[in-house]
């Protein structure tokens, strides 16, 4: 992964947001404990406590009520994909799923982020990269890097190409589709298109419904299966 891949999307000051409760799922007990430990020192985390599985990471997602949630996608009993779907499907305000992974060409990866996570991170990211994604993602945007997105659709679809086609989206919703795929958030669209911020968020809230995506992550892989968007890999 390039820097500037890894660098793409917005950044949040740590000391500008509010804190931002986190529960790590994983069943290694060394990587739990550690990225607990880590992330519970950054600021404007506070790490409610940890799961050794996907049921676990439900069961005490359902009860902790964190803002996001750290999941891994190979786990015991339940793997990261069900227990993403199954979260954002039982809770009454669902947390923000956040994918953590050892290989950025994890075919499972691409299946979490059309079960509904914000996005992915790999555990060889410093902290606190990882701690950066948790408060953008928990501030309601995706954590995205198109090049790996892309290779890893082109490795494993999602089988919801035909999403895109069935849409009917507008000619203004299929661009800003397209600089969504490249990472941009919603300020760095409407300075793009030289709109209001407003006028990018309804936009977005039709493409999202239009798709029947989970959120934009979702749709940005829709937009990579379907054609509109070329995954570019030497990014």
């Amino acid at each position: 992964m390039s820097g500037s891949e890894a660098d793409r999307g917005p950044a949040l000051p740590a000391e500008a947001c509010p804190a931002v409760t986190l529960l790590i799922a994983d069943d290694d007990e060394v990587t739990r404990s550690g990225l607990s430990m880590l992330l519970a020192a950054q600021p404007g985390i506070s790490v409610l406590g940890g799961a050794a599985d996907g049921i676990e990471a439900v069961d005490r997602a359902l009860s902790l009520r964190p803002d996001v949630v750290l999941m891994d996608v190979r786990m015991p009993r339940r793997n990261g994909i069900d227990a993403t779907r199954r979260l954002l499907a039982e809770a009454a305000d669902p947390p923000k799923v956040v994918v953590i992974t050892t290989f950025e060409n994890d075919g499972y990866v691409t299946a979490a982020l059309g079960a509904g996570a914000s996005g992915f991170v790999l555990k060889r990211f410093p902290v606190r990269r990882i701690a950066e994604a948790v408060r953008v993602v928990a501030a309601g945007e995706a954590v995205l890097f198109p090049a790996a997105l892309g290779r890893m659709v082109a490795a494993r679809p999602l089988g919801s190409a035909a999403a895109l086609p069935q849409a009917a989206l507008t000619g203004r919703e299929e661009e800003v589709l397209r600089l969504m795929a490249t990472g941009l958030s919603n300020p760095e669209i409407a300075e793009s298109l030289t709109v209001s911020l407003e006028t990018i968020k309804t936009h977005v809230g039709n493409v999202l419904t239009k798709l029947g995506a989970q959120n934009r992550t979702h749709a940005v892989v829709i937009a990579y299966e379907s054609g509109l968007v070329v995954p570019r890999f030497a990014e």
